[in-house]
């Protein structure tokens, strides 16, 4: 594709993504306010997020391995479609219970539409020149992380709208896009019939996540951290996982290719990537939560405030990207990115719920700063180092560790916030001398309908323990740092495939 196609095609593929981040970012800043409404608790808070995110985790890597195997173009509109009827339906639910079942479903069109986006790029350009197209995917990106919450925050505000427009807007954008993509979108596509998806290393991963993640949300609430329910759940997620390696060892085309993920540069990627992958998801979701619950502003004023965060991200992932193209390369960035996103975490693990704004504000453009840096510049690294053939499995992978780094991240952090928040609430309703039964994490979350003395004790609870999320964050992020200085400073290739290696002259091998 020339110059002047790959941008007919890529503004198609920018309002896809636009679509599809957005719709996280909108519903971030409303989500207190629709667990609310729906009458759900602190625990369904956090699994409304992280079923779409599970969802989205589990597929990626089937959707990427589909992309080396089918015409990308009609998996991309398969995907809108998915995407498209699931959003719809989050909008019409009528409890916590029927919008957590059909997150489920938009994640895995989100899950599609993410790494699809990126596969369909690296097909189209080399990975240097990637870096200034990566640019454009980072500014949308940001752009949606930045009018997401504010959008999200006005829909929620408007009486003529609600929150159920915070679902509803993202159906015209993906149909939008889809007409854009199948009249732009023309790829040479080599169809490969005799391989096979490995649905059975998908299930066995998706299976031991999921059964990890339950563990963390019920674990110390419902049950004991020394207990048979305890050693069930870990003892079964460490079975699944370790079947799953066995799986992907020995099938033909592995869902998440072990002799990919086992080299050097992919491997760190893959471990800061998690680390980056849970700042750019725990972040907003609590963020938003902070704001409109510990210090009580509206979804709307929620949404100003973390434009911080979403300017920093903006920023950096188009400064970032367009350096990357004009040198070739990646590691400085990364490295950079790493370090400023930690110590945003350590500036953000002071908070309570009297901190100072323009404090708070500092800290996020730090962990915006790093998050856009680092993002999409070390899935440049695992799709360098990999030939053409394999980039839709690579390419998924990086986004599955990603996407199950902010999954483990939304989950441990819930628990712990749901934990904290439970001893919290406690100890200031004793101090009122009101009895603390049923003073938990799945108390309600509409604070509203509380009284006065009460909603304040949730309020200063919420406030100061969001503090020790961001520590918990700090101290993961500073593994992503120590995995960017480790990787390999190598140049971005120039071609869009990898050089096939010189072989012998058969007469040179038959004389020897």
């Amino acid at each position: 594709m020339t110059h002047r196609e790959v941008l007919r095609a890529l503004s198609g593929l920018l309002i896809v993504l636009f679509a599809a981040m957005i719709s996280s970012t909108v519903v971030s800043v409303a989500l207190p306010q629709i667990v609310g409404d729906l009458k759900g608790s602190q625990s369904q808070y956090t699994w409304v997020v992280t079923a779409m995110l599970l969802a989205s985790t589990a597929s990626t890597p089937i959707w990427g391995k589909l992309a080396d195997l089918f015409p990308k173009k009609r998996l991309l509109q398969i995907a809108i479609v998915i995407f498209s009827l699931a959003s719809l339906g989050c909008g019409l639910v009528q409890n916590t219970e029927q919008l957590i079942a059909l997150r489920v479903v938009q994640g895995l069109g989100m899950g599609a539409l993410q790494v699809l986006v990126q596969v369909i790029i690296g097909a189209m350009v080399s990975p240097k020149e990637r870096g200034r197209y990566n640019g454009y995917l980072g500014g949308v990106m940001a752009v949606s992380t930045v009018g997401g919450p504010l959008l999200g925050g006005a829909i929620t505000d408007a009486d003529w709208l609600g929150w159920q427009w915070c679902f509803f807007m993202a159906v015209p954008l993906t149909l939008i896009a889809l007409v854009m993509l199948t009249r732009t979108l023309h790829l040479v596509e080599t169809r490969r019939p005799e391989t096979k998806v490995d649905y059975a290393g998908a299930s066995l991963i998706a299976a031991g996540v999921s059964l990890l993640l339950l563990w963390v949300t019920f674990v110390d609430a419902e049950f004991a951290w020394i207990s048979w329910q305890t050693a069930a759940m870990v003892g079964g997620s460490v079975v699944l996982l370790g079947a799953a390696v066995w799986v992907e060892t020995r099938v033909s085309e592995p869902v998440v290719p072990i002799h990919v993920v086992k080299r050097r540069d992919p491997a760190l990627a893959i471990v800061a990537s998690l680390s980056v992958g849970m700042a750019m998801f725990g972040g907003a979701v609590f963020l938003g939560q902070y704001f409109q619950i510990a210090r009580g502003y509206s979804p709307t004023e929620a949404g100003l405030l973390t434009i911080p965060l979403m300017f920093g991200v903006l920023v950096s992932s188009a400064v970032a990207g367009r350096m990357v193209s004009r040198s070739g390369r990646v590691k400085p960035y990364i490295v950079a990115g790493t370090m400023v996103l930690t110590g945003g975490f350590l500036m953000l693990s002071a908070v309570d719920h009297e901190t100072s704004l323009v404090y708070m504000g500092v800290g996020m453009l730090a962990v915006g700063i790093g998050v856009g840096a680092a993002m999409q510049n070390l899935v440049l690294v695992v799709q360098n180092s990999v030939p053409l053939r394999e980039l839709g499995a690579a390419s998924g992978s990086i986004t599955f560790f990603r996407s199950l780094g902010g999954t483990i991240g939304v989950s441990v952090l819930g628990a712990v916030l749901a934990n904290q928040v439970a001893s919290k609430i406690a100890e200031g309703l004793a101090a009122l001398g009101i009895p603390v039964e049923g003073a938990t994490g799945g108390s309600s979350l509409d604070i509203g309908s509380m009284p006065a003395p009460v909603r304040e004790v949730v309020m200063a609870a919420y406030g100061d323990a969001t503090g020790h999320l961001f520590l918990l964050s700090a101290c993961i992020s500073a593994a992503g740092v120590v995995a960017a200085l480790f990787l390999t400073p190598v140049r971005l290739r120039d071609s869009v495939d990898l050089p096939e290696p010189e072989k012998e002259p058969a007469e040179s091998t038959a004389a020897v």
